[in-house]
Formats: C-alpha cells, sequence, structure tokens
C-alpha cells in the first residue's frame, strides 16, 4: 500500500503534458554504428547500436534505428496474432535486440536540448544545448562522398575528435554532441572507446526500408509503449503524451520501477487511458559498466 501511494504521488507530481515544440520536418537520416566499450578491462565488452539522425530545417533527433525495427516487428507479431485468435486472448511479444529509448532533440534556434526517456510513459527533461568548446582545424576526410573536416575538444570527461560537414547547414550530430558549423558525420574518443561511425545516409523523400510508415495498430487500439510510430517517420515532434519531469524526478521513477515494477506498470497505464496493448521495450541485458559514456571530470 505505502509503495502504491509513492508511485501515485510521484506521478501526479509529474502528470503535467509538456507543449510540443513546432514540429519539423527531416530530408535526410544520417545512419551511425555506434560502439561502447563498457568495461575497461574486458576489451570484448563492447555494446553495438545501429542509430539514427534525422535531420531537419530547423531540429534533429538522433535515435536508435534498432529500436524502430524492433517497435514495427512488435507491431506486426500483434496484428498476426491478433488475426489468429479473433482478436481475443493475451499477445506475446519477441523483444530481443530492442534497442535504446533514449532520444535526442536539438533545437539549435531555441538553445534547447530535450531528452526524452521511456519507461512505460514517454518522459521529457529539457535543458539548455551543451556548451563545447570546438578546435576546428585544417584537416579534411570524405563520408559517404560529403567533404568533411575535423575538429576536436573535450566534453563529458572525454576528448573527443569529430569530422562535420560544412556543406549540410546544421549545427546537429549524434548523441548531444553539436554546435559545429555543419552537420556532424563521425566522432569518436581519444581511446575508440565511445564512437560513432558514419554509416551511410538515406533520402527520406525515397522512404526505404524503417523509415516507411509503420504498420498501423488494429480496430483503433493504442500499442501502450509505442506512442510515437504512427507519426510520419520524417517527422520530428515530440510524443503528443510525453510527461515532462527533471532529473531528479525521473531517478526517482526509475527507481520505484526497479523496486516494483507491476505497481508501476498498473499506474502507468492507468494513466494513459483508453483501450491499449502493452509492448515493452526494454532493451536486452548489457554487462556490467564501469566504464560510462558520461565520465566525471578529474579535480
Amino acid at each position: 500500500m505505502k509503495k502504491s501511494f509513492l508511485l501515485s504521488a510521484c506521478l501526479l507530481a509529474l502528470a503535467f503534458i509538456v507543449r510540443a515544440q513546432r514540429p519539423d520536418t527531416a530530408s535526410v537520416v544520417i545512419h551511425y554504428k555506434f560502439s561502447h566499450q563498457i568495461d575497461t578491462t574486458n576489451p570484448k565488452s563492447i555494446y553495438q547500436e545501429n542509430m539514427m539522425l534525422l535531420v531537419g530545417k530547423r531540429s534533429t533527433v538522433y535515435r536508435s534505428y534498432d529500436a524502430r525495427l524492433a517497435d514495427m516487428d512488435a507491431i506486426k507479431q500483434i496484428q498476426e496474432q491478433m488475426t489468429a485468435n479473433g482478436g481475443h486472448g493475451n499477445f506475446r511479444v519477441d523483444r530481443k535486440h530492442a534497442g535504446s529509448a533514449t532520444e535526442y532533440y536539438l533545437f539549435p534556434a531555441e538553445n534547447k536540448l530535450i531528452r526524452k526517456e521511456k519507461l512505460l510513459n514517454s518522459y521529457l527533461i529539457a535543458g539548455p544545448l551543451p556548451a563545447i568548446d570546438w578546435k576546428i582545424n585544417t584537416a579534411t576526410a570524405t563520408f559517404g562522398g560529403m567533404h568533411c573536416q575535423k575538429a576536436t575538444t573535450h566534453f563529458k570527461g572525454r576528448n573527443y575528435t569529430a569530422w562535420f560537414c560544412p556543406d549540410i547547414p546544421s549545427h546537429g550530430g549524434p548523441w548531444q554532441l553539436s554546435g559545429l558549423p555543419g552537420l556532424i558525420l563521425e566522432a569518436y574518443d581519444a581511446k575508440k572507446q565511445v564512437v560513432f561511425k558514419f554509416d551511410g545516409v538515406e533520402d527520406l523523400s525515397k522512404m526505404t526500408g524503417a523509415m516507411k510508415t509503420a504498420p498501423q495498430p488494429p480496430g483503433g487500439l493504442k500499442f501502450f509503449g509505442l506512442d510515437d510510430l504512427d507519426m510520419d517517420p520524417r517527422l520530428i515532434a515530440l510524443p503528443k503524451n510525453s510527461i515532462k519531469t527533471t532529473e531528479p524526478e525521473f531517478a526517482k521513477l526509475k527507481e520505484a520501477m526497479r523496486k516494483d515494477p507491476n505497481a508501476m506498470l498498473q499506474m502507468e497505464m492507468a494513466g494513459a487511458g483508453g483501450p491499449q496493448m502493452h509492448a515493452d521495450r526494454k532493451a536486452g541485458p548489457r554487462p556490467v559498466e564501469n566504464n560510462p559514456v558520461e565520465l566525471p571530470e578529474k579535480k
């Protein structure tokens, strides 16, 4: 009873819907192969994920390409099960290799960076763009036929090298890396423990692969946990029913989820309203980290 009351209090304290930024439409998507050495004592402990950056005129969003594939497959699995059993019974979804649910929305004109996190509902944590002190030098390279220039910086405890394309007038890049006079196509830290490797560019006017329109939920049902798959995949827009929160409050929610996931599930589903089917979006198991992407600064 005490746990349920605590969860209710946390959710009620945060239960106001964020006003969405003005939507933008991406014209291209940059694909990255992200790799991260989780454990410095084990060279083979490399976490890998396919990521993508949607690039619009006013904004960008960095998200998991693997997660989109997994979400689309989840809807397809449920549709097939509904057809097989006449729309009744429980639905089981294989969520292997689901990818990360964290997304980064960059709004340079407003000096704003919004991180989207997922428990069951979507939560948004807003803040200013990181102030990154880049040093641009004369070295050049070519990625996918695009001319790039080199820049270096110290950010979040690591020394980074980035290659940006001045011909693409965007200040965005993978993760939180941003602020250069051109789009960042590749970046890595000095020890190559964190790498955002360029893996191609896609013209969204062709709408191929995971960027095509997602399967639509049957019978008007909402897929709880898949709150933005029914949007135009070219659209850069915050999920409509996202809940605005802060870092400390989100940490409390994560801890509540860890201690009592069933109670948290009931609370969040009750708050969502309407007929729903739940599709979990948890990523696969990862090793214990001793080498997070963001390192504490040495004093």
